[in-house]
């Protein structure tokens, strides 16, 4: 759509406002609605903001509204409407499309409405127009807060708005293109606001009590209104010039005049006495060309000075991320009637507003009131304000509100924050960058008044100015932020402006700290140290510290400690427990090893509650494995856990000897901040000055220095005077012989203006004599132009360069021949011995005992006997091994293909490997590699011993035995959630499955209970429950799914987990109903293992023979058996089996009341123990639909049941069977049950399965 051609509805809309006759505007009698509509039009617009654009183009603003609210006024209604669509319509265009779009056709528009936005404000530049809004808003403002309507204060608000987003409208560069002391647009439309009376209601606004709500829409417009003015220019407005700026002017002017003569005489040498037209051509001996001779130069000689080989070549492009930063729009000098009115609104606001508006905007700004970047009209107004206090006759009790500690550390705090967003936000860098710089200026700003305080004749300023500059010297946050700024300096996004008031302002603190040291003998300042924990620095305990004893008697402390606490740990240890470094290149198993050996130097430290804490926190980081406790933990398992890490031999790196380098010179920073410490310490400027010899702070102020020429005398100053506390108060001038330094200085010397730069003249004199003096004795000295220098180089260039082991901190052992020759005896003895660690062995056979490993290292390098130093490298023990090389996991592969039906997988698989690693990791490398889906299937199966006796052995056993086998096992069902319990129990190894032979079993023969009858009825049943709900379909997809990989792994024999995803609306529902997950789990099917994972798989150890056994299963033929299981299992009245099933039911049950009675009893006798030790259910129990609850020692014991997949054995069976591993006498012990007894028994299984 042409955005010139207007929309037929918006142009009939727009027509129906009214028209315009001379100067008198006729109103349609439809004019509200009209306007309402245009509203309308403008909440509806699409992207390119084709709505605004067309009423832009149109003129409406200019030509219907404006003259509606001027000639209109007294029709409320309307008024208010066209308020409400002109604040619409001047918002700023960055409003409108949230950024300043990339792509070049949203560029175009966006460039539209900014041009749209500058006709607006032409048009606002009318007094009739301001006079109407200042009449309106006195009039609203007469009325008390409790007379107001709503109405009102919404029409205050957009009065407001409508005068801030005219003066936001930028200036447009190619159509004013006025000098100074001319009138522009903003210069017009502040006349007018003049004029009007506007600006003493807007002081009203920012000074009344009962208006503070309109704080910070007064404050924006305020901050608009002297967008263009600097506070130098309106405090000398209207005022002759001092004598100081007459000679700054006249220094100005006589520097021009000798630039002007000085290239007038270089262009007459230039010119010979005759013209010739032969130029002449030269040999330049010693200056190669391409080739290999000399070069030809064919030009006259006046010119050769300026040659250069890049004459000619084309400029190379600099990439826009290495582009400096711009600066901001210079500052221009307004008309004098502007500035005279504005210096008197400055005076005024000074003296009536200030203190209380700043008061109420830094209210606001704390407690999170205002809008986001808010903050920067508070720092822009505090930083123009003081300083046209400063220059107005300064007066302190003026700007008391912002000269405090508060408003250092708030404009402190700042910096900070725009510093780190600057580095995060990188699209939004340049944003933040000026933010930036506006707190800079804030800050530079409270130093100069704290530096005029401090002159200031009234004996109470000078002493408030002397408590003010001790804090800010005492506090190391306000020393050490010029060092951060100038170190952290980028000029790619930080201007050159901000690099200026950088270096003014770190002047100004020194040269204020300096004062301030020299009239006291010691200066005491605040210095926070970060103390921190070298993570490869932590030294073994003694021997004395792990006995049994010691660490019984420690743990007896520490359990004390906890218990006392009621195990409940204070937010700062909360907080500070960090047990993972995401930043760290240390690979995630070796910081799960190293937070254990955290955790059991806290206990032997006796620092309970912090071991307690980082047990947590590394608990939430590991949960997989339950390595530090399951995440339901109770207190006192975590204090067995801990009690058991305490007495645990981790695997320690060993601890760093001093002297010892690394080969590459490299030190490796592992370090953990672990807190800061905050002490008192004596200030000395001298070292304070030392921290700014460094390369990182140098290079600003050169990067500066280069635009001497456009430089302030003042900012030439600022940086010879740092440049001169380096090389002559510190006696660092090497610290600037570098090539790209001496080019400037020759630039410098060699302007036909040097004598304006008097002071920049003789330094690079005296640095240049300094170097010319040092390369008569050091011959690399020209060598060393080439690079930056650090403190340490410097030292060296101008001391003398030291031999390699002769540096301060080098603690070099003097070997004696005679110590040399029996190390090379003794290493040549050993050297075939296949040690471990040949230096280990060496070290107590040496005689001088005194010597460490690094220096036994470092002589047998030296003597040749070793090529390197990584030859005699300690090697890591079992848990520090953590990359896997190819061979060792095609090994892994190998042995459990080869272990995998196996009783004990991972015990086999331990046993055989190469490389030695605890359980856990081969676990975690069998998941990761996909060979098993689930830990579970790693577990050691128990098998019931075949020759164990059957019926008779009732007469052996205990009473819980006998109850357990009367109950049919029941008792030892697995509650909810013992997943947990069982991994922890599998992973405390074979001892403890060896110290409790009869509960494993009693297990193991519990396990043993479901026959394949049992489990594949079971099966059905939940097949046959599903299809009964309506889940044909699902279950018909699924068997499809099933026999579909069993052919693909028949085929291309790769057995890989293959995802089961749903396409169908049904299969999703059926996917996420539990019922249908249970029949997966039982099936075989892994659930997903975490986040990263959407859907269910099938596991790759499924062979093809299991997975068309499971979808047999499914099959609709198979629901007959299923329908009729029950049935089956009640025998025919009167048969045989029914009469000898009845005669045992009949001893079942009284023995069932027998036991039931001995049960009573018991309860009776101990009422209060017997839910905690008793290891049965008792039989009233049984009856009910859900599971038993159980105490946490019979989890601990238990294990749940597992259904196995076909093993080897089952050949084309089904898949879903278990091995009884048991005689016809153990099938006689469960068919002795009731029918009744063996339905409850199925429908609690089937429960349990499901659970499971």
């Amino acid at each position: 759509m042409d955005l010139y051609v207007m929309n037929c509805e918006l142009l009939a809309t727009c027509s129906a406002l009214g028209y315009l006759e001379g100067d008198t505007y006729h109103r349609e009698p439809d004019c509200l609605e009209s306007v309402k509509d245009l509203i309308r039009y403008l909440r509806h617009e699409d992207d390119t903001r084709d709505t605004r654009q067309q009423l832009g183009a149109g003129q409406i603003l200019q030509n219907d509204l404006l003259p509606i609210i001027t000639q209109h006024s007294q029709d409320k209604a309307l008024f208010d409407a066209c308020i409400r669509l002109m604040v619409n319509l001047t918002q700023p265009a960055l409003l409108c499309f949230g950024k300043v779009p990339d792509d070049p056709t949203v560029r175009h528009h966006f460039l539209e409405v900014v041009s749209y936005l500058q006709a607006y404000k032409e048009a606002f530049a009318n007094e009739k127009v301001f006079g109407v809004l200042s009449e309106t808003l006195y009039t609203l403002l007469q009325l008390d807060w409790d007379q107001r309507q709503e109405e009102d204060n919404l029409l205050i608000e957009r009065i407001l708005l409508l005068v801030r987003n005219v003066l936001h409208v930028p200036a447009d560069p190619y159509e004013e293109k006025n000098v100074d002391d001319d009138a522009s647009v903003h210069d017009k439309l502040l006349w007018a606001i003049h004029m009007s009376g506007l600006d003493d209601l807007i002081k009203f606004l920012a000074s009344a009590q009962s208006e503070q709500q309109w704080s910070m829409h007064v404050l924006e417009v305020i901050s608009l209104m002297f967008r263009d003015q600097t506070p130098e220019l309106l405090v000398s407005a209207g005022q002759a010039r001092s004598a100081q700026e007459k000679q700054r002017d006249a220094q100005e002017l006589e520097a021009l005049r000798q630039k002007e003569q000085a290239e007038k005489r270089s262009r007459t040498l230039q010119r010979g006495t005759r013209h010739s037209r032969f130029g002449g051509s030269y040999v330049v001996q010693g200056l190669k060309s391409i080739g290999e001779k000399d070069v030809i130069y064919h030009r006259g000689l006046h010119n050769f000075k300026n040659y250069t080989h890049d004459e000619g070549k084309a400029v190379r492009r600099v990439p826009k991320r290495k582009q400096h930063a711009r600066d901001s729009e210079g500052k221009r000098r307004s008309a004098l009637n502007v500035r005279l009115f504005l210096r008197e609104f400055c005076v005024d606001f000074l003296e009536n507003c200030y203190n209380r508006l700043m008061y109420l905007v830094k209210e606001g700004l704390i407690r999170e009131q205002a809008q986001q970047h808010d903050e920067t009209y508070y720092l822009w107004a505090l930083s123009f304000f003081m300083a046209f206090n400063r220059g107005n006759g300064f007066r302190a009790d003026l700007v008391s509100e912002t000269m405090s500690i508060r408003a250092f550390h708030f404009i402190e705090r700042n910096i900070t924050n725009y510093y780190e967003m600057m580095l995060t936000d990188r699209k939004e860098a340049t944003s933040w960058s000026r933010r930036m710089h506006l707190a800079l200026k804030a800050y530079q700003e409270l130093l100069l008044t704290v530096n005029e305080m401090d002159r200031s004749r009234d004996e109470n300023i000078r002493q408030s100015a002397n408590v003010i500059k001790s804090n800010i010297f005492y506090l190391m946050e306000y020393r050490e932020i010029f060092l951060t700024l100038l170190r952290k300096f980028d000029e790619t996004k930080q201007p050159r402006t901000f690099l200026r008031d950088l270096v003014e302002s770190t002047h100004l603190f020194l040269r204020m700290l300096e004062r301030f040291c020299k009239g006291r003998n010691n200066l005491v300042v605040q210095k926070k140290r970060v103390k921190r924990k070298k993570s490869k620095g932590r030294k073994n305990p003694t021997a004395a510290e792990t006995t049994p004893e010691a660490l019984e008697e420690t743990w007896g402390a520490v359990a004390e400690e906890l218990r006392a606490t009621g195990f409940q740990l204070s937010e700062a240890l909360t907080e500070g427990a960090v047990p993972f470094d995401a930043a760290s290149e240390t690979p995630l198993e070796e910081q799960r090893t190293e937070a254990m050996v955290r955790v059991q130097d806290a206990l032997l430290n006796r620092r309970g509650p912090e071991a307690l804490g980082l047990l947590r926190a590394a608990r939430e980081v590991w949960p997989e494995g339950d390595v530090f406790g399951s995440a339901d933990v109770e207190p006192e398992e975590e204090l067995e856990l801990l009690k058991q890490i305490l007495i645990a031999n981790l695997p320690r790196p060993p601890p760093p000897e001093p002297g010892m380098e690394e080969e590459d010179g490299e030190l490796e920073e592992e370090e953990e901040l672990e807190s800061v410490r905050v002490s008192e310490t004596e200030f000395n400027f001298l070292d304070f000055i030392k921290r700014f010899a460094n390369p990182n702070i140098v290079r600003p102020y050169l990067l500066l220095l280069r635009s001497y020429s456009q430089n302030s005398p003042h900012t030439n100053h600022c940086i010879t005077r740092m440049l001169h506390r380096l090389a002559v108060d510190l006696k660092m001038d090497a610290l600037l012989f570098q090539l790209s330094v001496f080019c400037l200085f020759n630039k410098i010397l060699g302007d036909p203006v040097a004598t304006a730069y008097k002071e920049l003249v003789t330094f690079a004199k005296f640095v240049l004599n300094r170097f010319f003096a040092l390369a008569a004795k050091n011959n690399k000295a020209f060598v060393e132009l080439l690079f930056w220098k650090s403190v340490g180089a410097v030292r060296e260039m101008t001391e003398g360069y030291s031999k390699p082991g002769e540096g301060e901190g080098s603690k070099k052992a003097k070997w004696t021949p005679e110590e040399e020759d029996e190390l090379r005896t003794l290493y040549v003895e050993h050297r075939d011995s296949e040690v471990p660690d040949i230096v280990e062995t060496l070290l107590p056979l040496l005689s001088n005992t005194t010597l460490t490993r690094r220096q036994v290292v470092a002589q047998l390098v030296a003597m040749g006997l070793v090529d390197s130093v990584k030859d005699l490298k300690k090697q890591r023990k079992g848990t520090r091994i953590v990359l896997w090389t190819e061979e060792q996991e095609e090994e892994l592969q190998m042995l459990f293909e080869e272990f995998r039906d196996s009783d004990d997988v991972l015990g086999n698989i331990l046993k055989k490997v190469t490389a030695k690693r605890s359980r856990a990791r081969l676990v975690d490398k069998l998941l990761s590699m996909g060979l098993v889906s689930d830990r579970r299937e790693l577990h050691k199966k128990r098998r019931r011993n075949p020759n164990a006796p059957g019926k008779s052995a009732a007469m052996g056993m205990t009473e819980e035995e006998f109850l357990a086998d009367l109950t049919g096992g029941l008792t030892e069902e697995p509650m909810d959630g013992d997943e947990e319990e069982e991994e922890e129990e599998e992973s405390e190894g074979e001892e403890m499955a060896r110290q409790a032979p009869a509960a494993r079993g009693k297990k193991s023969w519990m396990a043993e209970r479901e026959s394949m009858v049992e489990k594949n009825a079971s099966l059905r049943t939940m097949v046959y429950t599903l299809r009964q709900e309506g889940m044909s379909g699902p279950l018909l997809w699924l068997q499809n799914c099933l026999n579909r990989t069993a052919d693909d792994r028949e085929e291309e024999g790769l057995f890989q987990p293959v995802p089961i995803v749903p396409l169908t609306e049904e299969n999703e529902d059926a996917m996420e109903k539990k019922s249908f997950q249970r029949l997966l789990r039982k099936i075989g099917v892994r659930a997903p293992a975490d986040e990263q994972e959407s859907f269910w798989r099938i596991p790759a150890q499924m062979r093809p023979s299991q997975l068309r056994g499971a979808a047999e299963v499914l099959s609709p033929s198979q629901d007959a058996l299923a329908a009729g299981a029950e049935e089956s299992e009640q025998p025919t009245p009167g048969s045989p089996i029914q009469e000898r099933q009845q005669g045992e039911a009949d001893s079942h049950e009284q023995r069932a009341q027998a036991l039931r009675a001995l049960l009573l009893a018991r309860k009776m006798k101990q009422p209060s123990a017997s839910a905690e030790h008793t290891d049965f259910t008792p039989v009233e129990d049984i009856d009910s639909d859900s599971a038993p609850e159980r105490s946490s020692e019979t989890n601990t014991s238990t294990k749940r049941r597992r259904v196995m997949l076909d093993s080897d054995e089952d050949g084309e069976d089904s898949p879903l069977t278990m091995d009884l591993g048991a005689d016809g006498d153990a099938d006689s012990d469960r068919e002795a049950h009731s029918a009744p007894a063996k339905r409850k028994r199925q429908r609690v299984l089937i429960d349990d399965d499901e659970d499971d």
